[in-house]
């Protein structure tokens, strides 16, 4: 047809999202499954070990801490070493992580055992996400990524239950050897990935510190939204907890909530990523970050179970509607040949936010609880701005543009 516009092969090329199954998202799964059966069990494993509740809840918080010291580093591992090389030795750190933490004699191996943890999962999360990138066509990223989080939702929704029986038949180690196992063979299955074509470079060329500073704009606004996004997201595991417990909702009851929520969140998981392919980051974002300002607006307005599991439902379609939009987004604006290290800033300020949101809801809830979840609301008001502001777009030729930073 004259005059029409030239369609790129990549963005027409059709990619079945299938053969991925058994090589990132079934071994997603399997992974965070073992993370969800031990999770709950970081605890009660710290307070076996002698320790305070709030000192036991800062020792688990170290996993945070883990991932946060570990972004940097692990994009340039996978630069170095390939994607499936990342795998393995983030599957490693994490194997040393769980029997340290299952085995620990005091207090300071377990918080040993979490920072490796955390560091596991940063290693092992770049890595699939930068073999994903390289992978799947641009047109269909959205999907793929999304998939992927959303096998990580599934497992980890799916780990306690899982882990019900091992602990009760050990105690909370029977769900660190859970988690054992599955690490093991969720990197199994990631040994069949072959390292993308074109991906690796002279590991000289490579330097994080001049990768940073090239994309510092890009980090510093589309990277502000990011940070926004993680601390809205980590907020609601804490505070719709304690507000549920402040209005005297049961525990039993508090978790019926969290399971309805994180069921939302599974089933919003593909959907989202067609949204994302098809109208863009901005029009998936934006509506995401609104919906989570909305729910925690909501929430000190709630004062039974029923209007709490409403709130909490909102703040499930938000995350579930966003699940996969930050990797996404990075995916777009990752520099041709330096992806990793890129990538690795990138996830920075996803998990700085991620591990400081809880940190905020903490300091301000000490004053007033509903106050706390005020102060998330407006927060995510502002992500929501900076999403419209800066994130990228899809238009209809399906080239991934972005607004002038």
């Amino acid at each position: 047809m004259s005059g029409s516009a030239r369609v790129d092969p990549e963005l027409s090329e059709p990619f079945p999202l299938r053969r991925l199954t058994w090589t990132v998202f079934v071994p997603m799964a399997v992974y965070s499954t073992g993370y969800g059966a031990a999770a709950p069990m970081y605890v009660l494993r710290a307070l076996d070990l002698g320790v305070s509740a709030a000192a036991a809840g800062i020792i688990v918080a170290l996993t945070g801490l883990g991932m946060v010291l570990a972004d940097l580093p692990a994009g340039s591992i996978v630069a170095r070493i390939g994607e499936r090389g990342a795998v393995a030795a983030g599957s490693l750190v994490g194997v040393v992580g769980v029997v340290a933490a299952a085995c620990a004699p005091n207090i300071g191996m377990f918080a040993v055992g979490m920072v490796l943890i955390g560091v596991s999962g940063a290693v092992w999360g770049l890595a699939r996400q930068s073999y994903l990138v390289a992978v799947v066509p641009r047109a269909r990223r959205g999907r793929a990524l999304s998939l992927m989080a959303g096998a990580s939702r599934f497992g980890t929704f799916c780990g306690p239950f899982l882990g019900a029986g091992p602990v009760h038949a050990v105690g909370p180690n029977g769900a660190l050897w859970l988690q054992l196992g599955a690490t093991v063979v969720s990197a199994a299955a990631m040994m069949s990935i072959a390292t993308p074509d074109g991906e690796r470079a002279d590991a000289s060329e490579r330097s994080m510190s001049v990768v940073i500073a090239e994309n510092r704009r890009v980090l510093g606004t589309l990277g502000a939204a990011a940070l926004v996004t993680g601390a809205a997201r980590a907020a609601r595991v804490t505070l719709l907890p304690l507000w549920a417990a402040h209005v005297g909702v049961g525990a039993a009851t508090t978790s019926l909530i969290f399971g309805v929520a994180g069921a939302v969140d599974v089933v919003m998981s593909y959907p989202a990523g067609v949204w994302i392919d098809r109208y863009g980051r901005r029009a998936t974002g934006v509506p995401a970050m609104v919906l989570f300002a909305v729910g925690y607006g909501l929430l000190p307005l709630t004062s039974t179970a029923v209007t709490v599991g409403a709130a909490a439902v909102v703040l499930g379609v938000a995350n579930g509607l966003s699940n996969g939009l930050i990797m996404t987004v990075g995916a777009d604006v990752a520099p041709v040949g330096k992806r990793a290290e890129f990538l690795g800033a990138w996830r920075l300020a996803h998990d700085l936010g991620y591990l400081f949101g809880p940190v905020a809801v903490g300091v301000v809830g000490a004053v007033a609880l509903g106050g706390a979840a005020v102060v998330v609301a407006v927060v995510s008001v502002a992500g929501a701005e900076a999403m419209r502001r800066w994130f990228p777009g899809v238009p209809a030729g399906g080239d991934v543009v972005s607004r002038k930073l």
